[in-house]
């Protein structure tokens, strides 16, 4: 049997630009009728991060899962980026993760050594965050696919959800945009290699330590960035009730990106956060680079959060200084007027 060696050459698409649309999604889950449990806190039906199961009268349960094709050749970097995905979303709860499960999908004539070191890399960063790795699943598949199944803990007072921003909080979003375009132009050899360089250290940067910063503040709502881009993740957090007020000229990106969506190295996962934003928001007014870049789907992208404007400038500083030295204040939440996002020069 001819072994595969290569894991780019083995995928159409990677990270989690691979995720399905927030539409369909909606659309399938609509018709699904949530367990009645009143100890679920958290369900599906707020299109939240995780879930949260109540244990007792002061702790709860984070439950979470994420996988995905990678978007890089080096098998360990890998699974650095994988597992710090996984592990993010219960940062954005505002818990911290204790336990995490492998998950496996790999093609069975591509060498297992490869699988080690994409395991070693995810063990890597579960370490860094404080948690276990408890076992795991692994299938047989055409393509390799590699992620976590995650348990997290949090003081049931102090979970924190994705739709509950307050008119006058500002929005801090923690790492920069631009992750989706540059690996789009890696595929195609276009990429510079500072660039691939700031987008692979981003992604396999962990949300622990902006969430570190986070809990210590009058933080209303927050969720972290991934495959439906900055423009629809914002739209689940302003949800029906208020509007985001976002400033173009604030977004942190990658210096190259803007670039690279100009020569139209973009991603069809980008594109279907366009078409599911469009009906709602309208772009029309923004160079083409920054629309992109708000549709652009991100890899282990960073925290947004909607913090009590007397605390966003203390926040901003001490996540800076814990390491997310691209944090910015993007703009802030309005009471809702017109359109759920809103652009200001």
């Amino acid at each position: 049997m001819q072994k595969i060696e290569s894991l780019l050459s083995n995928c159409t698409s990677g990270g989690c630009g691979a995720k399905i649309e927030s539409a369909a999604l909606a659309g399938l889950l609509a018709s699904l009728k949530p367990n009645s449990n009143a100890n679920l806190l958290v369900g599906f039906d707020g299109s939240d991060d995780a879930a949260v199961y109540k244990l007792d009268d002061k702790h709860s349960l984070i439950s979470t899962v994420d996988f995905f094709p990678p978007m890089v050749d080096d098998p360990k970097t890998f699974g650095r980026i994988a597992a710090a995905n996984a592990l993010s979303d219960v940062w954005a709860m505002g818990g911290q993760p204790i336990l995490a499960l492998n998950l496996v999908c790999f093609p069975e004539a591509m060498d297992k050594q490869i699988l080690a070191e994409i395991i070693a890399g995810g063990l890597e960063k579960i370490t860094e965050a404080g948690a276990v790795l408890g076992g795991g699943h692994s299938i047989y598949d055409r393509e390799p696919k590699y992620g976590l199944a995650v348990t997290g803990i949090v003081e049931t007072a102090k979970v924190i959800r994705n739709n509950t921003p307050r008119p006058g909080d500002k929005l801090i979003l923690t790492k920069p945009l631009g992750i989706g375009i540059v690996m789009a132009a890696l595929r195609v050899g276009m990429a510079d290699d500072d660039s691939v360089m700031r987008a692979i250290a981003s992604m396999e940067k962990l949300n622990k330590y902006a969430c570190e910063q986070m809990i210590d503040f009058d933080v209303s709502a927050c969720t972290d960035i991934t495959g439906f881009g900055l423009m629809v993740h914002t739209l689940e957090m302003v949800s029906s009730s208020v509007t985001a007020v976002l400033t173009p000229g604030a977004l942190p990106s990658i210096p190259a990106a803007a670039a690279y969506a100009d020569e139209y190295l973009l991603t069809a996962a980008g594109q279907r956060n366009r078409n599911r934003a469009e009906e709602t928001v309208n772009v029309d007014a923004l160079p083409f680079s920054t629309q992109e870049l708000l549709f652009d789907p991100q890899t282990s992208g960073g925290l947004l959060i909607a913090v009590a404007p007397g605390d966003a400038d203390r926040l901003l500083s001490r996540i800076r200084e814990a390491g997310d030295v691209d944090a910015a204040i993007i703009g802030e939440i309005a009471p809702r007027s017109g359109k759920p996002v809103l652009f200001k020069t």
